[in-house]
């Protein structure tokens, strides 16, 4: 099979509030965290497709049933999916297998971490070529982004997930693998107010 390229599969929630940014509602209010929560969205999707190295699917929670997407309207050539049920784990590892049917290499990444531009997309793509993964650290112990040229179940079962071990035992997993991974520059999300001091200077707020 002739595989295409890179597939970027970003994973959303809607931003809604009192669904999104949550932790930030003491911070930012209820709407304000919503807001905050949509240009986090949109910056994220403009810079997946900026980035050119491939095609984009937003994977997204509620499902697509629910009255906000019908609203929604995506830019184009972005593919609309739903994330479905399971924990996170689960629900990366379907999308993540499907994804590598069909291209030789995938990115999966949230919208929390708006350090994740496009040049930094383009970057880890290009370790791809000499590598069997890549991951990017964030400074919780979570991982913003995870790049992979084939798919192995174990790097989603059995982890912790919203701690600070899971970049630490996504590793180990690589290491049983015995795959080559590149470790990408640390990063930052923006969960807690304390971390809005990340955002880069060029986001708009």
């Amino acid at each position: 099979m002739n595989k295409k390229k890179v597939h970027i599969i970003i994973f959303a929630k809607a931003p809604l509030a009192g669904f999104a940014k949550t932790r930030l509602i003491p911070a930012l209010g209820e709407q304000g965290a919503a807001r905050f929560a949509k240009k986090l969205f949109d910056h994220t999707i403009k810079h997946a497709l900026s980035a050119d190295i491939g095609s984009v699917e937003l994977c997204v929670t509620p499902s697509l049933s629910d009255n906000y997407w019908n609203g929604y309207s995506l830019p184009k050539n972005i593919l609309l999916t739903e994330q479905g049920d399971g924990d996170l784990g689960e629900r990366m590892a379907r999308a993540a297998e499907r994804a590598l049917k069909g291209h030789r290499s995938v990115l999966l990444m949230g919208t929390d971490c708006p350090e994740l531009d496009a040049q930094y997309l383009r970057s880890a793509a290009e370790e791809l070529l000499c590598h069997d993964a890549c991951l990017t650290p964030v400074s919780d112990g979570g991982y913003a982004l995870m790049g992979l040229n084939a798919f192995d179940s174990s790097l989603f079962e059995g982890i912790p997930w919203s701690t600070d071990k899971v970049c630490e035992l996504t590793f180990e997993c690589f290491r049983y693998l015995d795959w080559q991974v590149a470790h990408l520059r640390q990063l930052h999300d923006i969960d807690e107010a304390d971390d809005l001091k990340y955002l880069p200077e060029n986001f708009i707020t």
